[in-house]
């Protein structure tokens, strides 16, 4: 996932606290990574195994089996079905959403949009992403604490919007929060104990983002651990909150 590059008081110092565990969850909680082929998926898989309170962590992507496609909204229903017979889970992660599609850049003026990209990168990052939440919501465990997020990015911030450029993924992840937001509200309604969370990773270094970062991008596995700091922290609103990865609440 991809953002603005970090200021230096953005960046790690000594006084990060390692991840080490999911305390706000219960002992044995079970993990679903979804989006577990790309980088900070896989960070995140890689942290939750190494977490001694986490009983199991599954892990799917389009390479997984059963896989998914998020412009595919068929297989997204055969990805429920296979996963009906699973046992609850107390923490979904989904780190699904492109930057570039079918080798398109962002688009840096008005000039450059095209309306099929700006169709794909809705469907990839705000229509897909909710369709897994619709289709999965009932694998979340309820009557506990339970975690359901979301990488967003800051450039999704209609608010903070202050340079313009990169239209489809600014609209694509604005869209995507306010769609989070609402389903926020009705989860809230039945699983008052649940925390919904749009997550900013900062820039973070990987195949897909290395024409566009500096050195000062963090690693994947910084940013999981720092993610899930965060989320551990979070307590429930009623709402989806917006954080970025140290924490601070971003506007909508």
């Amino acid at each position: 996932m991809l953002d603005p590059p970090l200021k230096a008081t953005d960046m790690p110092d000594s006084t990060d606290t390692p991840f080490s565990s999911m305390h706000s969850l219960r002992e044995g909680y079970s993990a679903l990574v979804l989006g577990a082929s790309g980088a900070i998926g896989q960070a995140f898989v890689t942290r939750l195994q190494s977490d001694p309170r986490c009983a199991g962590v599954t892990a799917l992507s389009r390479q997984s089996e059963p896989a998914f496609d998020l412009m595919d909204p068929f297989s997204i229903e055969r990805l429920a079905l296979v996963m009906a017979a699973q046992h609850p889970f107390q923490l979904v992660l989904d780190a699904t959403g492109a930057l570039t599609l079918h080798g398109r850049s962002p688009e840096k003026r008005l000039g450059d949009l095209n309306a099929q990209a700006l169709l794909d990168a809705m469907a990839v990052n705000a229509i897909g992403p909710l369709l897994l939440l619709k289709q999965l919501l009932p694998r979340l465990a309820s009557g506990e604490r339970v975690i359901w997020a979301k990488l967003s990015a800051r450039v999704g911030s209609i608010e903070d919007n202050r340079k313009g450029g990169w239209y489809g993924y600014r609209a694509s992840k604005a869209a995507l929060n306010m769609l989070l937001q609402t389903a926020a509200i009705e989860i809230a309604r039945r699983r008052p104990l649940a925390v919904i969370a749009a997550l900013q990773p900062g820039t973070v270094r990987s195949a897909l983002s290395q024409p566009f970062v500096g050195e000062q991008a963090l690693e994947p596995f910084d940013s999981a651990g720092r993610l899930l700091r965060v989320l551990d922290a979070l307590e429930p609103s009623g709402r989806a909150q917006f954080v970025d990865h140290v924490g601070q609440a971003i506007p909508w």
